[in-house]
């Protein structure tokens, strides 16, 4: 048994200032008000002047710390043992369009890596496919020679998008959410099929209108890849994809809290819009993130260089750098959310858009997975079903 005291508490609708939670196993089995010591054999934490949160759940992320999760077999591993000291308990790894042989290895490496989970890591969830079935003119750094339409040919006689498919259809347990633009043709019937067989979609790198914004979400889309970012601005004559987004409570929309990719004024009327229970805080991160500025590192193979985000060298934004630990203190410090709208928007409605039973909030009976957070916001420990996986140095 672990009972941490002393922190302040961050429930899914109050904070419970200087509360103690008792895990037993992997499970939270009881939530008391004030500091209570652990008697023997219980083990103690003593949190005073702390923040406890629900772990960190990331559903767009592609690297950290110098590794991509598309490098190979020891990708995944590595990056979920990295993740965890930004406070990140469960995430996606994420893809970019890439070939049907790059597709199997990752899904390959996904799998092994959510099969044979190494001790003090992150939870490998399925993977999330920032797909082939993209529009070319909002690609943003996808690669242009990886695109193909659900229903067209190959170009050239390189691969289809049929044996893209293929490479999803022989690993759908691995394979969580694949982006969409639902304006290509036959991406409403890709689309159907894909949530018929039990995957999210999400719309996004689309130059859909608002009715063929609409037209993916009757057709079973449920998630927005990085509202905002590479779809059309929102207009008030043409209010285009992001305003389909904006409108349908049934759609989850991921933001890049980072400050670049979103203005935070942007981020705040989000979250006004559509309620925290709708909108996922992301990092969108590449093995740039963690890294010092001016460092070079890849994205799926391409060289990018860190800055404020992470560029290719035509100067294109290629992802971000920001981690969960800061994406959450930016929600607090920067866009002026609340502890408990943070905490909904980077664990608790990922963990609903996932159909994670159990995760994303601080509840008895709830899977503990928990990060402490110190009174700036930086990361002390991170518990994994109720053991550290990683503790900062003193």
């Amino acid at each position: 048994m672990i009972v941490l005291s002393g922190a302040d508490v961050v429930l899914p609708d109050r904070v419970m200032s200087g509360g103690t939670v008792v895990l037993d196993g992997d499970r939270i089995v009881d939530l008391l008000p004030g500091e209570r010591p652990a008697g023997e054999p219980a083990r103690h934490f003593d949190l005073r002047d702390c923040y406890l949160v629900p772990g960190f759940i990331d559903v767009h992320v592609h690297g950290a710390h110098g590794t991509d999760v598309m490098e190979g077999p020891a990708g995944v591993q590595t990056f979920a043992k990295a993740l965890t000291r930004h406070g990140v308990t469960a995430f996606c790894p994420t893809t970019i369009a890439c070939t049907p042989a790059a597709l199997r290895a990752t899904l390959n490496a996904v799998r092994e890596a959510r099969t044979s989970p190494l001790a003090g890591g992150a939870r490998v969830l399925p993977a999330h496919l920032e797909s082939n079935f993209i529009n070319p003119d909002f690609k943003g750094a996808q690669p242009l020679e990886c695109l193909r339409s659900p229903a067209g040919p190959s170009p050239d006689g390189a691969f289809t998008g049929g044996e893209i498919l293929d490479e999803i259809a022989a690993a759908r347990p691995d394979v969580g959410i694949l982006t969409v633009a639902s304006e290509l043709d036959g991406a409403l019937d890709l689309i159907r099929d894909l949530v018929a067989h039990g995957h999210h979609v999400s719309l996004g790198h689309s130059g859909a209108t608002y009715e063929q914004g609409m037209a993916g979400i009757e057709a079973g889309a449920t998630q927005a890849t990085h509202l905002f970012n590479r779809m059309p601005p929102l207009g008030h004559r043409a209010p285009g994809l992001a305003a389909a987004i904006l409108e349908r409570g049934d759609v989850v929309a991921e933001l890049v809290c980072d400050g670049v990719h979103v203005h935070p004024a942007m981020v705040s009327i989000v979250v006004a819009a559509k309620r925290p229970s709708c909108v996922m805080a992301i990092t969108d991160g590449t093995a740039g993130s963690g890294l010092p500025r001016g460092s070079r590192s890849t994205l799926g193979g391409r060289p990018i260089t860190v800055g404020d985000a992470a560029y290719l060298a035509d100067g294109t934004i290629a992802g971000s750098v920001l981690t969960m630990d800061v994406a959450f203190a930016r929600l607090v410090t920067t866009m002026g959310l609340s502890l408990v709208d943070a905490a909904i928007l980077c664990s608790t409605t990922p963990a609903r858009a996932l159909r994670l039973q159990g995760f994303g909030a601080i509840a008895p009976g709830a899977t503990a997975d928990l990060t402490v957070l110190d009174r700036d916001y930086r990361v002390v420990h991170t518990f994994i079903a109720g053991a550290v996986a990683w503790t900062a140095r003193s």
